[in-house]
């Protein structure tokens, strides 16, 4: 068998009893020429690895396998869906391998270990797209080339916001310190089986070249939470928590950064957070020597 030759997704879906669980945030996409289109932005895969995280009953999975990835890791908690995967297994000529397992656990990079570059594409839980997004971001190296990734359109526009933009934040920060990253498809909720109550986006991320990105993640995440948990509060009160953890002032901090302390956290560009991030880092630092 084929992988044009597979039943419909329902039909599998019916057979396989494989309902949707609200548990793992799990919203199945059917629409198999929409799933070739989210695919179809990973670029050519004849010689990637590529992982996705959560298949389900394998809608994108067939996609990704149809646009010609050498092989693909599919990372899936829930064991319902093994004998479905196992059938696109077959239909594939064994380029599928299915391991069982809490995707926030698993170490990508030892599963991952054959030659060729590695694409993550994924119709993520909305439970825990966040939480992987900034695990993959933390890599170091990042060890993958590109990473197409389905969230909330909420959420996706948080990624690729800008400076002065409603959604921008600690996530546009911190995804943006490491990658280019752009928004690419808009999925209504009627896609979805069951349908969730908001729509979906597609974002797509190329890490920076090597010299480019930004690697001190930790002090970024630290510094970003605390200047955007409060957003209402300018920086100088803001940070003064963060910058009590290094032993200093908010003022002192955004002193030597050259931002202004009366300034929101909303205003400040990435290049900003970045240079604030480094700063903090060094007075933590002296702070303990």
């Amino acid at each position: 068998m084929s992988l044009d030759a597979l039943p419909p997704l329902r039909d599998v879906i019916t057979s396989h009893d494989l309902g949707a669980r609200k548990s793992f945030g799990q919203h199945f996409l059917l629409d198999l020429n929409l799933t070739a289109k989210i695919a179809r932005l990973a670029g050519d895969m004849s010689e990637a690895q590529a992982i996705e995280v959560g298949p389900g009953p394998g809608g994108l999975t067939r996609a990704i396998l149809a646009e010609g990835a050498k092989s693909l890791l599919a990372v899936e908690m829930d064991a319902r869906f093994l004998g479905a995967l196992e059938e696109i297994n077959a239909a594939s000529g064994g380029r599928l391998t299915v391991h069982r397992g809490d995707a926030l656990e698993v170490d990508e990079t030892a599963l991952l270990t054959g030659p060729g570059d590695k694409v993550i594409l994924s119709n993520l839980p909305y439970n825990v797209g966040t939480q992987l997004l900034i695990k993959w971001l933390q890599a170091e190296p990042i060890w993958w080339r590109r990473a197409v990734l389905m969230f909330q359109r909420e959420v996706a526009e948080r990624v690729v916001a800008q400076p002065g933009d409603k959604a921008y934040g600690r996530l546009a920060v911190i995804a943006q310190s490491r990658c280019d990253a752009r928004l690419s498809l808009k999925i209504p909720a009627r896609a979805f089986t069951p349908p969730p109550k908001v729509e979906s986006a597609v974002v797509v991320l190329d890490p920076l070249p090597e010299a480019q990105q930004f690697k001190d993640v930790t002090a970024l995440e630290r510094i970003t939470a605390s200047a955007f948990g409060q957003r209402r509060k300018t920086l100088r009160r803001s940070l003064a928590q963060a910058a009590g953890q290094a032993g200093t002032s908010a003022d002192a901090l955004l002193d030597s950064a050259g931002i202004d302390a009366g300034s929101r956290a909303e205003v400040i560009d990435i290049t900003g957070f970045q240079t604030l991030a480094r700063v903090w880092r060094s007075a933590y630092e002296a702070s303990r020597a």
